[in-house]
């Protein structure tokens, strides 16, 4: 959790389509380390006390408007104690033309100075969105994704358990596959975990006897998807018959992936089950509980109220 992860500013650059007003001369290899940004207003007046030249400043039309009124020394001291500092990026929004003084300590500082048309606030959401995804703390897992009635499935278990063969079979059933047999997880958010297929193997499958296909090239482009949620982790586990497995599924189970607990189930393998059929199944019902339905609870109330009334009684009586 404490690995720290970057992101190219000419990969945002490009992925923002942002213009290049002055590329320092080590745009190439800048690198976005946070995934706060901050807008430069209290610097502009000469606080720099939380400062951070690994943030990203976005400015607009408030805090440009405040420059052209001061008197020119004052706003080319403003702009210079700010360029002297060499944030990682300035980026002007709302379409601004960045000051001449701006681009002058831009390039007498060596500092990043971008551009977009559209409006701050509504950049800076972006901005911080995709931060969020690219710097966000990961995990890669041995395992196979897939999107099952919306649902993501991260389907765990021994190498040789029929991990990849029930993914087959819920493609052929019209689910998507995202990843198989490792899957890059990435916590975008306090509560939300996103998987994906590493970029070499995204789309292909290995069966052992067959060797390697390609999901998409064989089912079609309806099969397949880049990323997804991840909402329940099914584990599969060889029949063990000295064990007592769950059968109503009142007590609810979870598994901490990047300290998001998820909540997951245990399902015995055996000749003769349809696991494909019993995933589906799985997702439906974590749905239901999502939802604010619980069967197995459900169940136990309808059980309880019986027993309490009294009216509990075998259907041959």
């Amino acid at each position: 959790m404490d690995e720290k992860h970057s992101v190219l500013l000419s990969k945002l650059t490009q992925e923002h389509k942002l213009e290049i007003v002055h590329a320092a001369s080590d745009y190439a290899e800048t690198l976005i380390f946070s995934r706060e940004v901050a807008r430069p207003g209290l610097q502009f007046t000469g606080f720099y006390e939380y400062h951070d030249p690994l943030r990203a400043l976005l400015y607009g039309k408030q805090e440009n408007t405040y420059l052209l009124q001061l008197d020119d020394s004052a706003r080319e001291r403003s702009i210079e104690e700010l360029m002297r500092r060499r944030p990682c990026a300035l980026i002007a929004c709302h379409g601004i033309r960045p000051l001449q003084e701006m681009l002058t300590m831009a390039k007498r500082y060596d500092v990043n100075l971008l551009a977009t048309p559209m409006a701050t606030s509504e950049y800076m959401a972006r901005l911080i969105t995709s931060l969020h995804v690219h710097l966000a703390p990961r995990q890669t897992i041995h395992g196979v994704l897939v999107d099952v009635y919306g649902e993501g499935v991260l389907i765990t278990g021994d190498s040789g358990i029929g991990k990849s063969e029930t993914a087959l079979e819920l493609i052929k059933r019209g689910h998507r596959l995202i990843a198989d047999d490792a899957v890059e997880i990435r916590q975008i958010s306090a509560e939300t975990l996103v998987g994906q297929s590493p970029p070499l193997i995204r789309h292909y499958m290995e069966f052992r006897g067959i060797g390697v296909v390609n999901a998409r090239d064989i089912y079609g482009v309806g099969a397949v998807k880049a990323s997804q949620s991840i909402h329940l982790v099914v584990n599969l586990e060889i029949w063990d018959p000295n064990k007592t497995y769950t059968r109503l599924g009142t007590e609810e189970e979870f598994t901490e992936i990047l300290e998001v607990p998820l909540p997951s189930i245990m399902v015995p393998v055996r000749p003769g089950r349809n696991l494909a059929v019993i995933v589906e199944l799985a997702a439906m019902n974590n749905r239901q509980k999502k939802l604010g339905y619980n069967a197995a609870r459900a169940l136990e109330k309808r059980h309880d109220e019986m027993i309490d009334s009294g009216g509990f009684q075998p259907e041959w009586i």
